[in-house]
């Protein structure tokens, strides 16, 4: 299994609590664990461009963990699910502004992108939507990254140009679904970023 994204000690009880709402609605370990990997990478990878901070890194974990706990309703809209279950638990140590940045990262995970029409993403302050376009960019195109839910990226590397962010994936198995799956979801961190995202790796060959 993989492995977490290690936060520092202030964080963890908060990671606990995280986790348990996670596991109330009973989210897929494997595919959670390894969207949150690829999403942190990425973040990681790409500090030199978004200069975000460990603050953010945490949301990001949280977002991604929680991401898909909508699914406890059905397939159908559980990006939004999310959102409304991370907003209105009790079970989160978390403020309101906290809420809805969490809450906006995991929303934007699929389907539409950030837009000021939508209130838990207007009524945050334009240094906050900034972040969220960045982490949900992240989250996005490590959720096309485990399109089969069968971990088949290892690691991922990331190169910054002026113009394009180059991923080179590292995988232990062909992942045709990922490559169509990372072109679709590609488009939020380009927004976000002003940059083209090329991924390589997938199939040997530039998409």
């Amino acid at each position: 299994m993989v492995n977490l994204p290690i936060l520092p000690p202030d964080q963890q009880a908060i990671l606990q609590t995280v986790l348990r709402l996670a596991q109330t609605c009973e989210y897929e370990v494997e595919h959670t664990n390894q969207v949150t990997f690829l999403a942190v990478r990425i973040f990681d990878e790409l500090h030199s461009l978004h200069h975000l901070g460990q603050r953010e890194r945490a949301w990001l974990v949280y977002a991604s963990l929680l991401h898909d706990i909508g699914w406890i309703e059905g397939w159908k809209n559980h990006h939004k699910v999310s959102l409304r279950i991370i907003l209105a638990t009790s079970m989160l140590p978390f403020d309101n502004k906290e809420r809805l940045i969490i809450g906006s990262i995991a929303r934007y995970h699929r389907r539409s992108l950030p837009d000021l029409s939508h209130d838990h993403y207007s009524a945050l302050l334009p240094a906050q939507r900034h972040a969220v376009d960045i982490l949900a960019g992240c989250l996005r195109l490590a959720d096309g990254l485990d399109r089969s839910h069968q971990q088949r990226i290892k690691d991922l590397h990331c190169k910054v140009t002026r113009k394009k962010i180059l991923v080179t994936c590292e995988t232990a198995q062909p992942a045709l679904e990922e490559i169509e799956a990372s072109k679709a979801k590609k488009n939020l961190l380009e927004l976000a970023t002003g940059r083209v995202v090329e991924m390589t790796g997938l199939e040997g060959a530039p998409n």
